[in-house]
């Protein structure tokens, strides 16, 4: 008996430059499991192509013409919130880091990074994970301490520490779930309360959070 077919993740690339947008178009067409759906080269166009394609994934850029990628993603999260963003920019200073995370962006690479790392990302943000390179997340984790006394702290329950840790690793609330053998709706409850515990505004931001303050183990340690 045939295996039935994967839906292919649906992927729009926004980038200003032309060569870039086509080495991304040409390295993700090699993957049997994604479908390049579109293009955009402003971030007024990042927008529209948001609205009318309704992408599974979004690559941006944060150096975009007309609006620049922070604004872009707002207005994403606020149009299209099922679809997920990774930022792919050259930009690495802390500022820029974290507003993406907070504007809502659930992957931060930058211009650079191996084809393999590319794939992976798109599929664990597509899959409802988060994921940030070693040193983007050593820069967001320095930034977020400014100003937070080390003394600061966050108690979360055995089961809160359970989900905040599988989600860590990339899992979706349904992976969750059926890991810990609770439901999908518990599991979003305590996502919730770690998220108001902590101070995060979504799984990137909760995860840094928590490592800054000890109760995760920092990327690559």
């Amino acid at each position: 008996m045939s295996q039935p077919t994967r839906t292919p993740i649906r992927i729009l690339v926004a980038d200003d430059h032309p060569i870039v947008r086509d080495g991304l178009i040409a390295i993700l067409s090699t993957q049997p499991d994604f479908a390049l759906v579109g293009t955009a080269a402003d971030g007024r166009e990042v927008v529209r192509q948001v609205e009318a394609l309704r992408p599974d994934v979004l690559l941006l850029d944060l150096a975009m013409p007309e609006i620049d990628g922070v604004e872009a993603l707002g207005h994403v999260r606020l149009r299209s919130p099922e679809t997920r963003v990774i930022v792919f920019t050259a930009f690495d200073t802390d500022e820029r880091i974290l507003a993406a995370v907070r504007a809502g962006a659930q992957g931060y690479l930058l211009k650079g990074a191996p084809r393999d790392d590319i794939f992976r990302a798109v599929r664990v943000v597509h899959a409802g994970g988060s994921l940030l390179e070693p040193m983007v997340a050593s820069r967001l984790l320095r930034q977020i301490g400014q100003g937070q006394p080390a003394a600061d702290a966050v108690t979360l329950t055995p089961r809160e520490l359970e989900v905040l840790r599988l989600i860590a690793r990339g899992l979706q609330n349904k992976e969750v779930a059926a890991e810990l053998g609770i439901t999908e709706r518990t599991v979003k409850f305590h996502t919730g309360s770690v998220y108001r515990k902590l101070g995060a505004g979504n799984r990137t931001e909760a995860v840094a959070l928590a490592t800054q303050r000890g109760i995760l183990r920092q990327p690559g340690t």
